[in-house]
């Protein structure tokens, strides 16, 4: 892919947000509507056509970190809003920033975490499990060798503890699990085709209404060094 390839020949260790979300995006995986802005002026562009409300994010290749880094700025309702997030991102990432990128808000109750790790032995893994701020904590995630069968898929979703919340939810819709699954089958075969990437991030994978959304996305490459 050439996003991957021409990062590879810049000597990136990881692909910005957005261009993290390109390789999902070939691979027909659903991400959030999004833009980078190289101005204010264009940021409100971008917010008018995706439609307020819209989150903004500090766009660049090392920022990999963008919570702690506090350089995201959540439910900008309009133009004005918009003028003070963007300036504060700026300030915020002085030097660092290769854009704002300008990204759909997407409301959903359930996160969770989709990627892609490759393990010495087995190689490419897809992984699947709940997400958000409970990633970390309660490390409820599941993995198969790639490739996947829809089966596979359908598996990894049942054996996650916290399977209840893809089906019907607080008055919200159960969530697709076709298109889910064909979001797990996908990420191992962007592992199996694509050999410069080391491993894939997705969290939140947020459900709005019942479809799964990409709404942050780290694509880390392969130490070229070390093949």
């Amino acid at each position: 892919m050439k996003v991957v390839e021409d990062a590879v020949k810049r000597g990136e260790k990881t692909l910005s947000e957005s261009d993290s979300k390109k390789v999902l995006s070939a691979y027909a995986i659903p991400v959030t509507k999004e833009r980078v802005a190289r101005s204010l002026e264009e940021a409100k562009s971008i917010a008018r056509e995706i439609g307020y409300p819209v989150v903004l994010k500090g766009s660049s290749s090392t920022l990999t970190h963008k919570t702690e880094l506090n350089m995201i700025e959540l439910d900008i309702k309009d133009d004005k809003a918009l003028e003070e997030a963007y300036k504060a991102l700026e300030e915020r990432g002085k030097g660092e920033l290769e854009g704002i990128l300008v990204q759909q808000m997407v409301k959903g109750d359930r996160e969770f975490v989709a990627g892609l790790i490759r393990d010495p032995q087995f190689g490419p893994c897809v992984m699947f499990g709940l997400g958000g701020i409970f990633t970390e904590v309660l490390k409820d995630v599941t993995f198969r060798v790639a490739p996947l069968e829809k089966r596979d898929a359908f598996e990894m979703m049942d054996e996650i503890r916290a399977k209840k919340l893809l089906d019907s939810f607080r008055g919200k819709p159960a969530v697709n699990r076709e298109v889910l699954a064909d979001t797990l089958i996908n990420l191992g075969r962007i592992g199996l085709e694509n050999e410069d990437i080391a491993e894939i991030d997705v969290n939140p994978l947020k459900v709005q209404d019942d479809m799964p959304v990409a709404v942050d996305a780290l694509v880390v490459l392969r130490d070229q060094k070390h093949q």
